[in-house]
């Protein structure tokens, strides 16, 4: 049993590493083919300094010399190189910066909406076709079938400039609580109906029932039996949507004007930074790689019953 536990998690670090190499690749030789050069808007720019320029970044050598220098400066140092508009940094310490902000408000909105869900999708189980369980499913039907940026305006004009309870942007602690709750509420609400299908499911297999026979308490059937084995679905979907909100959400960054990595990515865009827009792509691609591959080893810890084959 070891040998294949130890053999499947070894099979998908492998996998895991070819996709991120992969991604690598694709992102590198796609933007190499985008038309036009990332020093085109610059004002009365000669021949001479664009190949001054290039010559600076290493942008006149072979591209597949490019890709080895850049791919070898990954691997080894983790280093994206420096950004062509932002004078004096690299774009590791551009995406450093904002993923500290993104990531304080994207861990604090997505532990809530696991927690929250996982409550409210368990109550909802437990007491199906009850009012309180029909309340549950109204809310989440419709927080997640409303989209978040529309999400994100009502609460800016109904607490910031309506009542004038919150900060409009997101500079201090009070500023990050709506984009918090905007961010939380779609997969609070995805995750309480998917709690809620899949202990329905548990609840009406045989070892449930052979347990309430026995005797054992209600709450040991919930807790013990019922809510851990549930949890796998909530697994494979929190995984990605963790690295999805940690990485920052383009628009509710933009809203909220918080200074994630997501508004420097839409900067990066606009700027033709094209350093600053593989760096943050790769960051992206690695962060959903790296939570899928501890989402499928968790499933083990969850439920036993799994096997590594």
């Amino acid at each position: 049993m070891k040998t294949k536990t130890l053999a499947y998690i070894l099979k998908r670090i492998g996998l895991a590493l070819l996709t991120v190499w992969v991604i690598i690749t694709i992102t590198f030789f796609v933007m190499r083919a985008v038309p036009g050069g990332p020093f085109l808007r610059e004002k009365a720019l000669s021949d001479t300094a664009q190949a001054a320029l290039e010559a600076k970044y290493g942008l006149d050598k072979p591209v597949i010399v490019q890709y080895g220098t850049y791919l070898k400066d990954i691997i080894t140092k983790f280093d994206f190189g420096p950004s062509l508009k932002h004078k004096g940094q690299t774009v590791t310490e551009i995406i450093g910066d904002g993923l500290k902000t993104s990531a304080a408000v994207g861990l604090t909105a997505a532990f809530t909406a696991l927690i929250i869900g996982v409550t409210l999708g368990a109550l909802a189980a437990i007491h199906r076709n009850k009012i309180i369980d029909r309340i549950i499913m109204v809310f989440s039907t419709m927080f997640v079938s409303l989209p978040s940026f529309i999400m994100g305006s009502l609460l800016l004009y109904l607490f910031s400039f309506h009542l004038k309870w919150l900060p409009a942007f997101g500079t201090s602690w009070k500023g990050y609580i709506m984009p918090i709750v905007t961010l939380a509420l779609y997969p609070l609400s995805y995750i309480t109906r998917l709690t809620r299908s899949s202990m329905l499911d548990v609840l009406g297999q045989d070892y449930i029932r052979t347990a309430k026979a026995k005797g054992v308490s209600g709450g040991k059937i919930i807790f013990g039996h019922a809510l851990k084995n549930s949890l796998i679905p909530v697994i494979t979907y929190f995984g990605p949507m963790l690295a999805y909100i940690v990485t920052g959400s383009l628009v509710i960054e933009k809203i909220f004007g918080i200074p994630g990595i997501g508004s420097k990515f839409v900067t990066s865009i606009t700027d033709r930074d094209y350093t600053l827009i593989m760096g943050t792509t790769i960051v992206l691609a690695m962060l959903i790689v790296i939570m899928n591959l501890i989402g499928d080893l968790m499933y083990k810890v969850v439920d036993p019953r799994i096997s590594f084959d």
